[in-house]
């Protein structure tokens, strides 16, 4: 597929997160943020100012992984003439991809509904990401919240304890994932009818799909523990959890009554091999007693020395890495792209989801995340912009 060009009205998460996805295949994202109002010291996207500074006070180090490889407007669409501006680079760039994740409300006020942008291009692809979709339109939401609203904090943590969020922000990527995927359909079907088409994602409809397992629970009188917090347990496999070792812990997934046979023949796990055990039902009516077993067993060895053993007796396992493991992975390694920095350091970003022909075509290099309007002079003249204009557009306020 030709790289297609893409316009972001973005912020946050969730949206950055689906275009650096196609900056991944090589396409143009050029990400659109608000003018400063008067005595705003920290304007656009309020993640440029989040964590440690790496490259100047607007990009901090938390902006860093979703935004390398993009260029950076700044555009007043509270103005008339901002809307026409960006009305005029989705004609003349041309813009393939209009994406947004904003309150739905501020769609028409802003000029930036659906029915307003495609009277630049008829067959524009429109995209918002909003917390509930458009029937709620003033509804805003971050991850935690939705993390919670939709049941995630309730099926995370220990059973005894307070519910907890997920350690990375899942309802923002699964959101930008669909995002992604709602993309290349309707680009698939713009080729086959040469039409665009509205494209609205809801965060808490994303989080929802991936409850496949739970929410029907509700209707099969599944028990309380099987619908709620099981710390690092499954809920219905027996053993799998996290077990500490001589130095750390390991995580052990047995899945069927053939792995469990295989764990009881690893050295040291015999006195598990008892009749009553032979299957996850009767496993399950012993869960406490096994995992106290297996505890005692493998705290007398170290992490390397069982995963010697369980990749010898083919059971599934994992040390439980952390950051700095998982990077020095070598097939992590191989796949992260990199960004440099003003004084030369090399920063390895987070690597695409798949590898795909198209990612071969791609550098494995991306440009430092932008800086605050820093593509202001290069984007506007590509569309004609005079040196003129662009000063009478500044004076006015309508850019940075």
């Amino acid at each position: 597929m030709k790289p297609k060009t893409i316009l972001a009205l973005e912020q946050a998460l969730t949206l950055p997160y689906a275009t650096q996805r196609f900056v991944h295949l090589g396409w143009r994202v050029i990400r659109v943020e608000s003018t400063p109002f008067r005595g705003q010291k920290t304007p656009g996207d309020p993640n440029r100012y989040v964590g440690h500074e790496v490259a100047g006070p607007d990009r901090c180090s938390y902006f860093f992984g979703p935004n390398a490889g993009k260029e950076a407007i700044t555009i007043n669409l509270k103005e008339p003439s901002g809307a026409e501006l960006l009305g005029r680079l989705i004609r003349d760039l041309p813009v393939d991809i209009f994406m947004v994740n904003t309150l739905p409300g501020r769609y028409e006020k802003l000029g930036i509904d659906y029915d307003t942008l495609r009277g630049f291009r008829e067959d524009l692809i429109w995209v918002g990401i909003s917390a509930l979709g458009p029937d709620f339109p003033k509804f805003g939401g971050y991850d935690p919240a939705l993390q919670a609203m939709m049941g995630y904090m309730h099926l995370t943590g220990d059973p005894d304890s307070t519910p907890m969020l997920c350690g990375v922000p899942i309802a923002d990527l699964k959101a930008g994932d669909e995002a992604v995927n709602q993309v290349l359909l309707a680009l698939v079907d713009r080729a086959e009818t040469g039409k665009g088409c509205r494209i609205d994602i809801s965060m808490a409809q994303a989080a929802a799909s991936w409850l496949v397992t739970n929410l029907p629970l509700l209707d099969l009188d599944a028990s309380g523990q099987q619908a709620t917090r099981s710390g690092n347990e499954h809920r219905e496999f027996v053993p799998v959890n996290a077990y500490p070792t001589r130095d750390g812990h390991i995580y052990l997934a047995v899945g069927n009554d053939r792995q469990w046979d295989s764990l009881t023949g690893v050295d040291g796990f015999g006195s598990l091999a008892r009749t009553e055990l032979a299957t996850n039902a009767g496993r399950k009516a012993e869960r406490e007693s096994i995992h106290l077993a297996i505890g005692a067993i493998t705290k007398q060895r170290t992490t390397a020395d069982l995963s010697e053993l369980f990749a010898a007796g083919g059971i599934v396992h994992a040390p439980i890495n952390s950051l700095k493991d998982v990077a020095a992975q070598p097939f992590t390694q191989k796949i992260m792209p990199v960004t440099t920095l003003p004084d030369g350091k090399q920063v390895h970003l987070a690597p695409p989801a798949v590898n795909t022909p198209h990612l071969a075509q791609t550098n494995n290099e991306l440009s430092m995340p932008p800086g605050y309007g820093e593509h202001n002079d290069a984007v506007f003249t590509e569309i004609g912009i005079t040196d003129t204009e662009l000063s009478d557009l500044r004076e006015r306020g309508i850019i940075t």
